[in-house]
């Protein structure tokens, strides 16, 4: 509501109601930000975990080529909640490891001279009850697992190294060769099971500070189900001796109060992901991403600067993202969905941004990737028959249900150069994308790009040059008018 009442001094024209606006000055150049009020309530809440120490190598930890660790590391940490808490720690060197699971006030610590390896094992990973892009199932746990705890810390200077080729090739080959020929597209990478990095499931306060992270299996660090967490200092490298398949850098799925700062990230698929749910499921489990802020952060390679979405359903709402800085990445702010999807994104405030060498810098879609996004079983295949996580995507949306909303979404004190395309936006007959605000924007790209079933945009001070001297194509569109961008 914070949000909603500040919006409306800056978009009068979009009747937000308020009363109240805080103002910073920004890091990128000399306008002011458009910073919410709630912002100051994301992240974790104070909390002291006890100094006592424990070394894994006490427990049987080695690092040796080919040991695996899991069952050291694992009692360690054990012991150390069993105390009260701690701080577990390794001596230096290099330790192979399959699922660990933290618990409440464990600091799990790596100092610089110390790298935990992700074992390439697949049946290293136990399977547990999660969910997995947007549905809810059995899935192989994390490397580095805080499920159902509070008051941890996952630190260090150290490297989380997720080895995760093996499983990429994997991925790569069932569906280039087995699942794409027979239709199955939209469910080879629920099949394909690949291990998450970093998991923090249905858990409060937890931090993951200053770690590097590297060849994630999956996605590298996932929230979920949680509140006031804080991801501070990371770095992401994901395409580190090949493509990476879905390994997305941070992703905020289905939680409340979160904060990312001060990351850097590289990967292959989206660099910073809200998430909530997909499609039947994602709408039975109605939970919501909100109140989350993303600064001081930037980005290389990958499918987007900040992306929301796939997974709508359960709505994304109340984001704030400050001071990225993104180069090489294929998108700015990406919104992406699906008619199946269903679920609201609003109140989105990217504010403050550089982006270079960009694909696209705006790029919004209610009906992205058909080929992943919709469900289909083949004529050859019995529905009684299938795995319960088939049956789970192959449910039936109603029609209404499923059609997603995007609306409220301010992108302010923007520079854009070498972009490939400026725009690209396509909402549906039925769900036009209404209300977005461009302020203090400076987009260069090659090619202008479009807008469809679109309505109720404000422009303040937008250029827009293009190398091929093109305009933005409007089409089905209302209350959009883009002439003062191009003087």
């Amino acid at each position: 509501m914070v949000l909603t009442r500040y919006l409306s001094v800056i978009l009068l024209v979009f009747t937000f109601a308020c009363k109240k606006n805080k103002e910073t000055k920004t890091n990128i150049g000399s306008k002011t930000s458009l910073e919410p009020g709630w912002t100051h309530k994301v992240g974790v809440k104070n909390f002291d975990v006890p100094e006592r120490i424990f070394y894994a190598n006490d427990f049987g930890a080695q690092s040796k080529v080919g040991f695996t660790n899991t069952k050291a590391i694992q009692t360690a940490i054990d012991s150390c909640a069993a105390s009260g808490g701690g701080i577990v720690k390794f001596r230096p060197g290099t330790y192979l490891s399959g699922s660990i699971f933290l618990k409440d006030n464990v600091q799990l610590h790596l100092d610089k001279e110390v790298t935990l390896l992700g074992s390439q094992n697949i049946l290293d990973y136990k399977e547990i009850a999660t969910r997995v892009a947007g549905i809810e199932m059995e899935w192989p746990a994390a490397l580095v697992n805080a499920i159902d705890t509070q008051n941890v810390l996952i630190s260090g200077e150290g490297t989380i190294d997720g080895q995760g080729k093996v499983f990429w090739d994997m991925y790569w080959d069932m569906r280039k060769n087995d699942y794409e020929p027979k239709g199955l597209r939209w469910i080879v990478d629920y099949d394909a099971k690949r291990p998450r990095t970093v998991l923090i499931q249905n858990s409060k306060n937890v931090i993951v500070r200053d770690l590097t992270l590297q060849r994630a299996g999956f996605w590298t660090v996932q929230i979920l189900y949680s509140k006031h967490v804080t991801t501070d200092g990371l770095t992401i490298r994901n395409n580190i001796g090949g493509h990476g398949p879905s390994t997305d850098g941070i992703d905020i799925d289905s939680s409340s109060y979160i904060l990312v700062q001060n990351c850097d990230i590289d990967c292959n698929d989206d660099n910073f992901c809200l998430k909530a749910g997909r499609d039947w499921d994602g709408l039975r489990v109605n939970r919501p991403t909100e109140y989350v802020v993303i600064k001081d952060c930037k980005t290389g390679k990958g499918a987007g600067l900040l992306t929301v979405g796939s997974e709508t359903s359960g709505g994304i709402r109340h984001i704030y993202a400050n001071n990225i800085q993104g180069k090489g990445t294929d998108a700015g702010l990406k919104l992406k969905s699906a008619t199946t999807r269903g679920g609201v994104i609003e109140d989105i405030i990217f504010d403050n941004m550089k982006m270079d060498s960009v694909g696209t810098f705006l790029s919004i879609s209610m009906n992205w990737n058909p080929t992943y996004s919709y469900s289909k079983l083949p004529k050859e295949y019995n529905i009684d028959e299938v795995p319960e996580h088939w049956k789970t995507m192959l449910n039936t949306v109603p029609e209404q249900q499923g059609i997603p909303q995007f609306k409220n979404i301010v992108l302010n004190n923007v520079l854009v150069k070498h972009a490939n395309k400026a725009i690209s936006v396509s909402g549906l007959e039925v769900s036009t994308i209404n209300k977005v605000y461009l302020k203090d924007v400076q987009i260069n790209a090659a090619t202008a790009g479009s807008i469809n079933h679109s309505q109720n945009w404000k422009i303040d001070n937008v250029s827009l040059r293009t190398l091929d001297a093109s305009k933005v194509e409007l089409e089905n569109c209302s209350n959009i008018d883009l002439k003062a961008i191009y003087d």
